[in-house]
C-alpha cells in the first residue's frame, strides 16, 4: 500500500472515530431543549399538582426547562393520545392515571393500547379518592348517603374528574352493589369537579382533591376508595366496610411515545425518581393526602398489563360503555 493510501485510511479511521464520538456525546446531551409534559386534565387538580411539582424537580436535574400543558377533553384521552402520537425523541411526555388511561381504551377514546404503545418511564403517585359533601350537608356519614340515595332513585348527583375517572369507576361499583341510582355529573377536572360540590350544583363528589378542603372545613368525607382503612383517616370506612367490592386505588404514571431509545428513558426515569424526594413534590404528596409509590419502567408496564383484565371485566359488569 502506498504512502498516500495509508494515509486517506488513516484519515477515514479517524473521521469514523470522530463522528462516533459526537453522535455520542449528541446523545448524550439530551435534553437539548424544553421538554413538555402533558397533564390530560385541568389546571389545579390533584394530578396537575403532582405532575407540576414532579416537573419542578426533574428539570433541575436534566437541565432544562420541562413546560406543563392541560390538554383536556375526553376524560384524559385527548391528551394521552396526543402524546402516544408524538416522535419517540422524548421531548413530549404524559402524567397519566394508571385506570382512566384503560378505561378511555376500553370506551375507544383513546385508540393507542395502555401497555403496548407506549413507553412506560415511571409511577410515582397513589391517590385516595374519596366521597365527599359539603360541611353544611344533612347527611353525616355514608349509610345515611346510601338511605337517601335509595329513597330518592335517580335524583341525587355527583362530580368527578369525568367519564373515564378513577372516581367514576369506584363510585359506580359501590352504587351497583349498594343498590342505589344515582346520576353521575362528570367535569374535567377534579378541581372543577369540588367547585361544582362547593357551589351546590351536586350533591356529593367522587375524586382525589378533596384532601385541601377537608382540612379547611368545607367538605366532610364519608368514604375512602380503598381495601382497607387509612391510617391517616381510620375513622373514615372503606367499601368492605359495606359491600363487597374490589376496589381500585389508581395511581400516577409517566409515559412517552413507545420506541423511547433506552438511554433518553433513563435519563427521564432517573430525573422524576429524584423529583420524588424533592420537597415540591413532597408538600404535593402532603396537601392532597397521596402516597408516594416508585414502581420503574418494567414494573409500571408490567402493572399496566396485568390490570387491563380485571378493568374490562368492571367495565363490560358496570356497563360503562353505554354511558
Amino acid at each position: 500500500m502506498s504512502t498516500i493510501s495509508r494515509l486517506k485510511s488513516f484519515c477515514i479511521a479517524v473521521g469514523a472515530v470522530a463522528l462516533s464520538a459526537l453522535s455520542g456525546t449528541a446523545r448524550a446531551e439530551f435534553p437539548e431543549r424544553p421538554i413538555t409534559l402533558v397533564v390530560p386534565y385541568g389546571a389545579g387538580s390533584a394530578i396537575d399538582s403532582v405532575a407540576r411539582s414532579l416537573a419542578m424537580g426533574a428539570q433541575r436535574h436534566l437541565g432544562q426547562t420541562i413546560v406543563v400543558d392541560n390538554r383536556t377533553g375526553a376524560g384524559g384521552a385527548i391528551g394521552t393520545q396526543y402524546v402516544g402520537n408524538r416522535p419517540a425523541d422524548g421531548y413530549t411526555l404524559a402524567m397519566v392515571g394508571t385506570i382512566p388511561m384503560p378505561l378511555s381504551y376500553f370506551s375507544k377514546t383513546l385508540t393507542l393500547h395502555p401497555a403496548n404503545d407506549f413507553t412506560h418511564i415511571i409511577t410515582t403517585t397513589g391517590y385516595l379518592m374519596a366521597v365527599a359533601v359539603r360541611s353544611d350537608s344533612k347527611i353525616r356519614d355514608i349509610k345515611e348517603l346510601v338511605e337517601a340515595a335509595r329513597q330518592n332513585p335517580d335524583k341525587m348527583t355527583y362530580s368527578t374528574s369525568g367519564i373515564a375517572s378513577t372516581g367514576f369507576l369506584n363510585m359506580a361499583e359501590f352504587a351497583a352493589l349498594s343498590g342505589i341510582k344515582v346520576v353521575h355529573v362528570p367535569y374535567k377536572s377534579g378541581a372543577e369537579a369540588v367547585t361544582g360540590l362547593l357551589s351546590g350544583q351536586v350533591d356529593f363528589y367522587s375524586d382525589a382533591a378533596w384532601a385541601p378542603f377537608h382540612k379547611d372545613g368545607r367538605l366532610r368525607p364519608l368514604l375512602i376508595f380503598a381495601n382497607q382503612r387509612s391510617s391517616r383517616f381510620p375513622d373514615i370506612p372503606v367499601p368492605t366496610d359495606l359491600v363487597n367490592a374490589k376496589v381500585q386505588p389508581g395511581g400516577l404514571m409517566l409515559v412517552g411515545p413507545k420506541g423511547l431509545p433506552p438511554a433518553v428513558l433513563q435519563k427521564l426515569h432517573d430525573a422524576f425518581k429524584t423529583a420524588m424526594g424533592e420537597p415540591e413534590y413532597k408538600a404535593t404528596v402532603e396537601r392532597f393526602n397521596l402516597e408516594s409509590t416508585y414502581l420503574g419502567p418494567e414494573a409500571t408496564r408490567n402493572a399496566t398489563a396485568a390490570s387491563l383484565e380485571p378493568l374490562r371485566k368492571m367495565f363490560d359488569t358496570l356497563g360503562l360503555g353505554k354511558q
